[in-house]
């Protein structure tokens, strides 16, 4: 994300009260620059921020030859050092779902360990404590944090359809033909695509997919997402930008300035699903 996307991404949501100081970006400007550099990134992006209790957690991506798989992520408290998340792996995923609960505390070397609510005693005198279950299951932070960006941009990163092409050997990178979607097609969900492996894709059968170009329609659309009322779409300053802002993950804000080919997206949050989107709805 350069400059002037950040800048608009963030002034976006600016209005939810989350947002970074004069400091924070001016060190992001330098930081990023030195980051590409020193890890021979093609491009970094400033990903977001998830707050925890005792500090917040800057995300910075580092994205090398394939714009959707050869992705890093990192972390900071100051917008100046990085520090390289491990890749989230299934089992990583399993062992975070399983142990890590509540609010980021803003220690990566914090661990989380299993614990479940039992009811001791009986009867009137009967209490609810919360007893920690196993002794060996202990999940750092560090790990939860990799696991929830990764999660976040499985379910939620967001792309206007056209802005990255699928090349015959499957390499997917920025698409420079693209000029941005009309007004028309940026009021419609099925015109921004999830930037992740696609799952309803695989499923269509062999007439729906002779309507797609397979070198831009190699994704899944948000239009297709269950439960519907996932995404909020609305047009901005003036109907000029065209801002989707996602209710699974409260924070994701996706942006598009149609007939142009400037998009991007943030998260400012708790790092926390909203499961509750089932009775919202």
């Amino acid at each position: 994300m350069d400059s002037s996307t950040l800048y608009y991404s963030l002034d976006l949501v600016s209005g939810s009260g989350l947002t970074l100081s004069s400091e924070q970006k001016a060190a992001l400007q330098t930081s990023l620059v030195i980051l590409k550099r020193n890890n021979k990134f093609n491009r970094v992006l400033f990903w977001g921020k998830i707050l925890g209790i005792k500090g917040d957690y800057f995300i910075a991506q580092g994205v090398s030859e394939d714009e959707m798989t050869d992705k890093k992520s990192l972390y900071s408290f100051n917008c100046v050092d990085w520090h390289l998340l491990p890749p989230a792996t299934e089992a990583m995923l399993a062992e975070v779902s399983a142990t890590a609960k509540g609010r980021f505390v803003g220690d990566p070397s914090h661990e989380y360990e299993h614990t479940e609510i039992r009811r001791q005693g009986e009867g009137d005198e009967a209490v609810e404590e919360e007893v920690v279950v196993g002794t060996n299951v202990k999940v750092k932070e560090e790990k939860r944090l990799a696991s929830t960006v990764h999660t976040i941009d499985k379910e939620v990163s967001v792309v206007p359809r056209g802005a990255f092409i699928k090349s015959p050997h499957g390499l997917v990178q920025t698409n420079r033909s693209f000029e941005g979607l009309s007004s028309l097609e940026a009021s419609k969900l099925s015109y921004f695509l999830h930037f992740t492996e696609p799952q309803k894709l695989k499923k269509k059968s062999i007439l729906e997919l002779a309507d797609l170009n397979p070198s831009i329609d190699f994704l899944d659309p948000l239009s297709e997402d269950i439960p519907k009322g996932s995404w909020s779409l609305q047009f901005e300053r003036g109907s000029t930008v065209c801002v989707i802002r996602s209710m699974l993950w409260l924070g994701l804000t996706s942006f598009h300035v149609p007939m142009t080919p400037q998009h991007g997206y943030i998260y400012m949050g708790d790092g926390l699903k909203n499961l509750d989107l089932p009775f919202m709805l």
